[in-house]
């Protein structure tokens, strides 16, 4: 079911994939494929947002290692070590030599966090805090049945998870959250800005064709492909990448994939996809009003695509809930609202269209999760607190709580 304003949208990036009118916004034509070219040579490159992908994918794995320390995951985390020194925390020689790290881009956009440094600095810590608990709460008790305010394992299936005191597993805390803070916030809120497009003569450069040092690419046709590279990073068919979503990874590109599957929500990758295909033609075309109206789809698409993940898994969670002391049924429901919890840690990093403004305060997720996580946390929760959650995510955009829940 789509609504009249996805429509508007649609018929919008339609409109402007086949012509703009006057001299100042030249036509602009959709290519195929995500695919570039100067003077023969490609021009799009985001191999920086392929290795976080991937440094993320093993920190994530890693944290259910237990053979592993602290050091080692924060090894991961920063690629340096605590005195900022060399590492080699990964298993890939290209990424153990690679400049980049996880923690350097969590919660470091320009509109959102370029001014606003103790919130960043809080949000890194958190991850940090997430990950010593991993380690100094769970793998310690490894072998501890989880009971209310004990940390340990919880049977799911012939499966076991391990989580906190209070139910919640660490690992896909960190796995979830990192989708807002490092993902989402640098293509909607850092990337895909007026704010770092134009910055200094990047306009002009653009309007002249003046590339990098060492590229074939200006300044402004490569941050739009850094924030195609967070979604599309991983694809192994970047240039048509829309048959394979929900596969490349296990972050955005996954569960914008699980979306697009809820027949409520089908194509919503290709909307995505043809907003950043059509942006970046734009850029070329030197059309700066059509790349602007591309950037405000997919900030709405994916931050409906993040809400409507994070109701699903809280909705998940609480169908899961045991009844008549099924005490099997609490390991699924907590795995759910972990993700769940994840998710709407995300939530602040979701970005409205032409505003500088996120759908969801630091306050409102915060005050979420306080509600989830209160007294002992999910072994407490109730059916009314993920109701009530759900529908608060769920009336700031075009879905209802039955749609995402499916």
């Amino acid at each position: 079911m789509r609504s009249k304003k996805n429509l508007l949208i649609c018929l919008l990036g339609l409109f402007f994939m086949i012509s703009c009118g006057d001299d100042s916004n030249p036509q602009v034509t959709a290519p195929e494929s995500y695919s570039f070219l100067r003077n023969g040579n490609p021009t799009v490159s985001f191999s920086g947002q392929t290795a976080r992908i991937l440094m993320a994918e093993e920190l994530v794995s890693s944290m259910k290692n237990f053979d592993l320390q602290e050091s080692d995951l924060f090894e991961m985390f920063r690629n340096v070590d605590e005195n900022g020194g060399d590492v080699d925390p990964f298993s890939s020689s290209d990424l153990n030599e690679s400049t980049k790290s996880i923690k350097s881009k969590v919660a470091t956009s320009k509109d959102f966090f370029s001014a606003n440094t103790v919130e960043s600095a809080s949000i890194k810590n958190k991850f940090e805090e997430w990950i010593k608990g991993q380690v100094g709460e769970v793998f310690t008790n490894e072998d501890t049945i989880a009971s209310p305010g004990v940390a340990g394992q919880i049977a799911d299936g012939s499966s076991a998870r391990y989580v906190n005191a209070k139910g919640l597993e660490y690992n896909q805390a960190v796995a979830k959250s990192l989708i807002g803070g490092l993902m989402v916030d640098q293509i909607l809120n850092n990337y895909l800005s007026p704010s770092v497009l134009d910055e200094a003569d990047n306009r002009g450069n653009n309007d002249e064709d003046v590339v990098e040092d060492e590229g074939s690419y200006t300044t402004m046709e490569h941050k739009w492909d850094e924030a195609y590279g967070y979604l599309f990073g991983t694809s192994m068919t970047s240039e048509n990448p829309v048959s394979n979503i929900g596969s490349d990874d296990s972050f955005l590109n996954k569960y914008i994939g699980s979306v697009n599957e809820d027949s409520d929500f089908a194509g919503i990758a290709q909307e995505i996809f043809d907003a950043f295909k059509l942006g970046r033609a734009a850029i070329v075309a030197k059309n700066y009003e059509t790349r602007d109206q591309q950037a405000d789809i997919i900030k709405d698409k994916i931050s409906e695509a993040i809400a409507i993940r994070a109701v699903f898994y809280l909705q998940q969670g609480k169908n899961a809930l045991p009844t008549n002391g099924n005490q099997s049924a609490y390991g699924p429901a907590f795995h759910n609202l972990s993700e769940g919890f994840g998710f709407i840690y995300t939530l602040r990093f979701t970005r409205k269209s032409g505003s500088n403004e996120s759908y969801f305060s630091r306050e409102e997720v915060d005050s979420f999760i306080n509600s989830m996580m209160k007294d002992n946390g999910f072994w407490d929760i109730n059916s009314v607190t993920l109701d009530n959650i759900s529908n608060a995510i769920a009336d700031k955009f075009d879905f209802t709580v039955a749609q995402a829940a499916e």
